[in-house]
């Protein structure tokens, strides 16, 4: 499977060193790793490369962007040689560099016919910056805006998918989570699918998204297949050993987990866990990984890993169930923030919507997403950053789904702005809903009587009059004043 989301899967869960080489045409990148952690990206594209990046994100002026060319030097990053000049900032070259990984990275998931080749290094030690891109949020992010293509469909069809490591489930949606209900080691995909009412398309990418986040792992992904896919195929987490029982594997591959886990990523539980939750959460790993569960035989070779495990889920209980303990833990590990960092991070968060907003108006939606889900990531109360990320969802075919779903947050957040409701109904109204869009454009005029645009989208729905072709969407500029209207 020549695809990047396998790749990624490969080095971040085996903890690579080294250089990731992909080659499409005339395309070619390098991606770097550090024990599975992507730090550095090169490129031969002209739009990836990080002097534009850094003009694309306004950290360089117009005339440093003009010349660039005298700020390269033999064997330096032009990145480095930017922050020593002192035209950037260190905070500059850092947000550049993530962004430009992101960038370089998703725009190889559509592709399944590029050549990959990784090259083992010891180490790139001192001058290795540390990334603040998460690998599995570019393959949850990447996987999710991809079109359905058959070649998912022909890699996991007559899979028998088993449950893997939970560490990344918090990625799904309540829709995905009801699939990985039905997995349970003995069906093959197959025939969990005929259990479900969704079309087949999106099945096949949602459990291609289970296995590269390692949340399913596919035993017999080999068998029967050409020898070069058996050269290529991935390594699933659990597999340590071929001799070793899937249940051993599995606490194998959670003690190493372990130290990059937190408290609330042991138990499986959201950081605003009830205490009742908590309870059932370590009630349910004790009785898996207690060491009594194990067979005699197997507990006696893998004691240490099995009481690491086991010390680990102890602890978390332990002090998660305690109030003390637990607000000890969380202001240790979530220090407070001055009143000066958070306006700052309030700040990052509206650069970064100004930018989605930008790149909206000028039909760049794919590009504007990408914003906005940085600037939600970082404050997650803003109606308007929903609602302008739903706006360019609703661009795109395939994220009609998630765009009802940051179209329901931005109403939930702002119920008294009638856009919101507004654009929803139009989202429904492309989609043939017609029953639901009305509802939507009648709680828009809830919120506000006069509100034209929603007047007329409803009169044409309902057979009243029709809508004015001058007519904008919604009525107003989310942004600004209200439209005149003759």
């Amino acid at each position: 499977m020549n695809h990047i989301a396998v790749r990624l899967r490969d080095v971040f869960f085996n903890k690579r060193t080294g250089r990731l080489i992909y080659r499409r045409k005339d395309i070619l990148k390098y991606l770097f790793f550090e024990k599975g952690a992507i730090f550095q990206v090169k490129t031969n594209q002209p739009d990836e490369r990080l002097g534009e990046i850094l003009y694309k994100l306004e950290r360089i002026p117009k005339e440093a962007h003009a010349r660039l060319d005298e700020y390269i030097e033999p064997n330096k990053n032009l990145g480095e040689v930017l922050r020593t000049r002192g035209v950037i900032s260190e905070d500059d070259l850092a947000e550049a560099l993530s962004h430009q990984i992101r960038e370089a990275v998703l725009n190889v998931f559509p592709f399944f016919d590029a050549e990959f080749d990784f090259q083992p290094h010891e180490g790139f030690g001192a001058g290795t910056v540390e990334s603040r891109v998460s690998v599995p949020l570019l393959i949850e992010y990447g996987i999710r805006r991809m079109q359905p293509n058959p070649l998912l469909q022909a890699f996991l069809a007559r899979q028998t998918p088993v449950l893997g490591l939970k560490t990344y489930a918090y990625l799904l949606t309540a829709e995905e989570r009801d699939i990985l209900d039905k997995v349970n080691g003995a069906d093959p995909a197959e025939v969990i699918l005929k259990t479900l009412t969704m079309p087949g398309e999106q099945f096949w990418k949602s459990l291609y998204l289970f296995y590269c986040l390692g949340v399913v792992d596919l035993p017999g992904l080999g068998s029967g297949a050409p020898a070069a896919d058996l050269r290529e195929r991935v390594r699933p987490p659990s597999a340590v050993r071929p001799d070793v029982p899937r249940e051993i594997a599995e606490v194998l591959s959670l003690r190493d987990m372990l130290p990059a886990m937190t408290l609330y990523q042991i138990l499986d539980v959201p950081k605003t866990a009830s205490e009742e939750d908590i309870k059932k959460a370590y009630f349910a790993l004790a009785r898996k990984f207690h060491p009594d569960r194990f067979d005699r035989k197997a507990a006696a070779e893998f004691k240490g890993p099995i009481d690491e495990v086991f010390d680990g889920i102890n602890n978390a209980y332990r002090v998660l169930s305690n109030k003390d303990s637990r607000r000890v833990y969380d202001a240790k590990s979530a220090p407070a923030a001055s009143q000066e960092d958070v306006q700052e991070t309030y700040r990052r968060a509206d650069v970064k919507f100004r930018q989605g907003k930008t790149l909206y108006g000028q039909g760049r939606y794919d590009e504007a997403i990408a914003y906005l889900e940085e600037a939600i990531r970082i404050r997650r109360d803003k109606g308007d950053y929903f609602l302008l990320l739903a706006m360019c969802e609703s661009k795109i075919k395939a994220f009609g789904r998630k765009a009802e779903q940051d179209f329901l947050k931005a109403i939930q957040l702002e119920p008294w702005n009638p856009e919101g409701y507004v654009g929803l109904a139009m989202l429904y109204k492309a989609a043939g809903l017609q029953t639901k869009a009305v509802k939507q454009l009648e709680k828009a005029l809830e919120a506000e009587p006069e509100h034209a645009s929603a007047r007329e989208a409803l009169d044409e729905l309902t057979g009243g009059k029709k809508r004015s072709a001058k007519t904008t969407l919604f009525g107003i500029d989310l942004f600004g004043a209200k439209k005149k209207r003759k």
